[in-house]
């Protein structure tokens, strides 16, 4: 007479209950995936497609998507929009950090304080506008020589914009090239 323990009877039950789970949950989900599908692409065809032929139709409709995204984000100000978005995301938290810090530490001047964040704040007006008045003349380049690659759309960063806290106007920086990465205060 052959000895089984309980584990070995436990697995014998339990796998099979497991694997028709797993099918159970693929069953849903290229469910889920065929009404999507067939939601985004307007076609009711995919539904009585079989598995394989849904999951090739859903593989097809994905590469369709990328390639228009891809076609679609030409060198354009609103392509540039999303470092800048980051960009500006990045000056705030640190801009708030420095606040926080300055407010947390005892024995710190209001006035220095207040200077230190108007300062802040006059730097981050002056690059909003220099990077606006940069995308006005790239995109008027643009339209005139029909270029679509320039150098001038990136964002500036305050590390080299240098601290110009008694000036109305600080002088440009220099343009990071397109491959740097913009500089981040942490």
């Amino acid at each position: 007479m052959e000895y089984t323990t309980k584990t070995q009877i436990y697995q014998k039950v339990k796998k099979p209950l497991l694997e028709r789970q797993r099918r159970a949950r693929i069953n849903k989900c290229l469910d889920t995936l065929k009404t999507l599908v067939a939601e985004l692409r307007g076609d009711d065809g995919i539904l009585r497609m079989d598995k394989a032929e849904m999951l090739e139709s859903a593989v097809i409709f994905m590469r369709q998507q990328k390639s228009n995204k891809t076609s679609a984000s030409t060198a354009t100000p609103a392509q540039s929009a999303l470092p800048l978005d980051s960009f500006r995301n990045g000056y705030m938290n640190a801009v708030n950090e420095v606040s926080r810090v300055m407010a947390s530490t005892p024995g710190m001047s209001v006035d220095l304080g207040k200077s230190v964040m108007t300062h802040l704040g006059r730097i981050y007006k002056n690059l909003q506008q220099f990077h606006e008045a940069q995308t006005t003349m790239v995109v008027e380049s643009e339209s005139e020589m029909d270029c679509s690659s320039s150098s001038s759309a990136a964002p500036l960063s305050p590390a080299s914009s240098g601290y110009h806290s008694d000036c109305e106007s600080p002088a440009p920086s220099p343009m990071p090239e397109e491959s740097e990465k913009l500089w981040r205060p942490w």
